[in-house]
């Protein structure tokens, strides 16, 4: 999923005012919205509410006080998961890809090249895009499957496994009629007409749901 770049938000946090004024103006020029911030310690405060659209996370690797590293571990903890994009210097490298073995999702060294600068801000921006879109899918699927009583879930995992009605029954000690009934309402309440839709639903819902 795709998002226009009005629609999304671009955060920079840097020491350097400069640099900070530079980074919104070529982010504004091409549509973004932006928010600077001066030290990690300002940024985190952000972290205390989930993510509403997409979003990026500009950080410079090097900052006095609190490390762009240390933030980086910070959100994590928080479990606030946003793409980081790192900002270095030459002799940050090693530092740099010791960012991306912890999860960041590049790092873009200084002198900026305008145009690297916006691709890898669209990139992360796409990947937080998907990020939220397969949160909202896993919700629905988690909400819908909320709704079926125990034996239904039970029934249910059995009739994604691709269990026939009659094994089900034999599994579960109950007569093939309910199985059937309990299939009937699985399907109306999730809104699926199929196992292979209801694989899917309880996949999506978790991941470890089949094994």
């Amino acid at each position: 999923m795709s998002q226009p770049p009005e629609s999304s938000l671009i955060y920079v946090v840097d020491d350097d005012p400069a640099l900070r004024r530079s980074l919104r103006f070529l982010l504004e020029s091409v549509g973004w919205n932006v928010q600077l911030f001066a030290s990690a310690a300002e940024f985190l405060p952000v972290a205390n509410t989930p993510l509403a659209r997409p979003c990026c996370l500009l950080l410079d690797i090097r900052m006095p006080v609190m490390s762009g590293l240390e933030l980086q571990q910070l959100l994590q903890e928080r479990s606030f998961a946003i793409p980081v994009l790192f900002m270095t210097g030459h002799a940050d490298v090693s530092m740099a890809v010791q960012a991306l073995k912890s999860g960041a999702c590049d790092f873009i060294e200084k002198p900026f090249n305008d145009q690297k600068v916006l691709d890898a801000v669209s990139a992360a921006v796409r990947r937080c895009a998907d990020w939220l879109d397969n949160a909202r899918r896993r919700d629905a699927a988690q909400k819908a499957l909320s709704t079926l009583s125990p034996r239904e879930q039970e029934v249910a995992q059995l009739v994604a496994l691709g269990r026939p009605n009659k094994l089900i029954a034999s599994a579960l000690d109950i007569s093939e009629k309910t199985v059937h009934i309990h299939r009937q309402h699985i399907m109306e309440k999730a809104n699926i007409s199929s196992a292979a839709e209801l694989a899917r639903l309880m996949l999506r819902a978790d991941p470890d749901a089949l094994e």
